[in-house]
Parts: structure tokens; C-alpha cells; sequence
């Protein structure tokens, strides 16, 4: 059996770590269900998983489509229904994003998954944003 780690691959796993450290460090700065590590984990994962699939000859498709489904369950896992509000699920949506985030650096298109990363931030914090000028989800429901 041939090793896959090359500086590349190398590069890949960090690379997708440090993605899923940015998109962790704002969920777990507001204090959501799943944080750092979790975040980290999943974009590790799901690169690792890409990284296998196209260095063994599998289709990468197959492996795709494993690693949403995958995510489902532990997105899942992160959301709550408590009396009339259901929580958890921007964070379950951030870490199906991570996943993509994880599987784009694992077919090598770092441009792509910055941008991902970028717009998962924007996305995120764009909640303050909208509470600054008065968009809370209260005040329109209220309307």
C-alpha cells in the first residue's frame, strides 16, 4: 500500500484545519453547540476523506455524498427544540459548511475554500450587522 502523504496532502490537512479554526473560533465566541474543535474536526475529516478517495481511485462522488450525509447526523445532534424556539441550526448549517470547506481543500482548490471560508464568516457575522440596524428576528415577527 502507496503512503498519500505528500507536503501537498500535508499542506491540504493543515490548510483545512486552520479553515475550520476560523469558522470555530465566531461559534464558539457566541457560545453555540458546537465550537472550535468540533468545527476543526469536520473540515479535517471531511479533507481526509477527499484525500483518500481521489489517491485510492474511488469516486469521489461516492465519498462526497458519505460525507453530507455524515454531517447530517452530527448537524443534527447540535439542534434543540426548547418551548417555542428551535436553536442549533445556523450551527448545524456552519458545520455541513465546514465539511464542503474540508472537501474542497481535499480536491486541491485553495482559492475556492478561502472564498467558502470568507463568505461563512461574512454570513455569520452578519447577524450583528442586522441587529445594529434593527433587523432582529423579534422585531420583524412582532410587525
Amino acid at each position: 500500500m502507496q503512503t498519500v502523504l505528500t507536503l501537498e496532502t500535508l499542506l491540504s490537512l493543515i490548510l483545512s484545519v486552520v479553515f475550520g479554526l476560523i469558522v470555530g473560533i465566531e461559534r464558539e465566541h457566541n457560545h453555540r453547540p458546537a465550537g472550535l474543535h468540533t468545527h476543526m474536526l469536520v473540515s479535517l475529516g471531511a479533507c481526509v476523506f477527499t484525500i483518500v478517495s481521489m489517491s485510492f481511485e474511488t469516486t469521489p462522488t461516492q465519498i462526497a455524498s458519505g460525507i453530507v450525509a455524515g454531517i447530517g447526523f452530527i448537524g443534527a445532534g447540535t439542534i434543540w427544540a426548547e418551548r417555542d424556539r428551535v436553536q442549533g441550526i445556523t450551527t448545524a448549517a456552519s458545520l455541513w459548511s465546514t465539511a464542503a470547506i474540508g472537501l474542497t481543500v481535499g480536491i486541491g482548490d485553495y482559492l475556492l475554500a478561502t472564498t467558502v471560508t470568507v463568505l461563512v464568516l461574512i454570513i455569520l457575522g452578519s447577524k450583528y450587522f442586522f441587529t445594529k440596524v434593527g433587523f432582529e428576528r423579534h422585531q420583524i415577527e412582532s410587525k
